[in-house]
């Protein structure tokens, strides 16, 4: 008798479950589509890796003052620095995902993930991914003093004295080391790697051809540039840039894969509201084609760049990937 009433019980249950469970799944939507109309309705802390004056802080800057003015929010930058910004990735992964907290990233965050031992989270599962908001052109640069015309005439240099020549990077696995690297290993030859704080000690010890070449953002490099104290030899992304416009890619002088896109983008913590990710996407896209935005941030030496949660999501898994592969080929030692 004990058995069936068991059984019994068990059909009850599992019939009342069937009932209520429409009831609460309706509940849990519209209580996701009530937040997601009523956001934002508090300040939104947009974290960043960097410090104050730095190019992500000025992207930010330039970027949500525009989205405020749309969306009728208040944002507020918080520079979260340290351990090549994972302190700030920890902090927005470890935040309520209900759209207050963001991330204005960049794309050492893909890098970050596969250098430094014992993270607390996951580059590619514990965030939202909104969208890409613009990419930022390095160039390869050397001094005058060493004759080099064209980047083949570098990549000539390095294979007739293997392991000679040396090159400069803010830090290991920062977008500047990684695009040598990737340049380095397409072209095939050897060379030294020498890490430096900064863009102004690494441009130093090149002009005065210390150091044999450096991948740099364009926006310390310009002026130098301009008063030939650098020469420019390379792109070091997809296109050309209209800053230099007769100075090809490393793809187009012929050394396939050697580019690396040097990107910024905005991520949620995971589990955000799909509506509140969309949204904040959307306005971010909209603020983009905004012609003074566009202005600021074409000064900044950047060029916006949008591509929504969807694309955005397959780049980090496409680098996370890619990068695996370059940090293993060119033995870079995880932290």
């Amino acid at each position: 008798m004990g058995a069936v009433r068991d059984a019994r019980r068990a059909r009850e249950d599992t019939s009342m479950l069937k009932r209520i469970l429409p009831a609460i799944l309706l509940t849990a939507l519209l209580g996701g589509t009530a937040a997601a109309q009523s956001w934002p309705s508090k300040p939104i802390r947009v974290v960043i890796p960097f410090s104050a004056g730095s190019a992500v802080d000025l992207i930010g800057r330039t970027l949500f003052e525009q989205v405020d003015k749309q969306l009728g929010s208040t944002s507020i930058i918080e520079p979260r620095v340290g351990a090549g910004g994972t302190i700030a990735a920890t902090a927005v992964a470890k935040s309520a995902p209900d759209g207050y907290t963001l991330y204005l990233a960049s794309s050492a965050h893909t890098l970050t993930a596969l250098t430094y031992k014992n993270l607390q989270f996951d580059a590619g599962k514990d965030f939202a991914p909104v969208t890409t908001v613009a990419t930022l052109a390095n160039v390869l640069v050397a001094s005058p003093n060493k004759g080099y015309k064209t980047i083949q005439d570098l990549v000539a240099a390095a294979k007739a004295k293997p392991g000679t020549l040396n090159y400069a990077s803010v830090g290991p696995a920062t977008a500047s080391h990684m695009n040598a690297e990737r340049f380095r290993l397409s072209a095939g030859f050897q060379a030294q790697h020498v890490p430096f704080k900064g863009s102004p000690e690494a441009l130093t010890e090149v002009m005065t051809g210390r150091v044999d070449f450096y991948f740099v953002p364009l926006l310390p490099a310009l002026p130098l540039i301009r008063d030939n104290r650098v020469v420019p030899l390379a792109i070091g992304g997809l296109k050309r840039i209209p800053q230099l416009p007769n100075i090809p890619t490393t793809i187009e002088a012929g050394y396939p894969n050697s580019d690396y896109m040097f990107w910024f983008g905005v991520l949620f913590p995971a589990k955000t509201p799909p509506e509140i990710v969309d949204r904040m996407s959307q306005e971010i896209q909209k603020a983009l084609a905004v012609s003074a935005v566009r202005e600021r941030l074409a000064k900044l030496g950047t060029e916006p760049w949008a591509t929504g949660p969807t694309d955005f999501a397959a780049l980090i898994s496409k680098e996370l990937k890619e990068n695996a592969e370059i940090i293993k080929a060119a033995g870079i030692k995880t932290n």
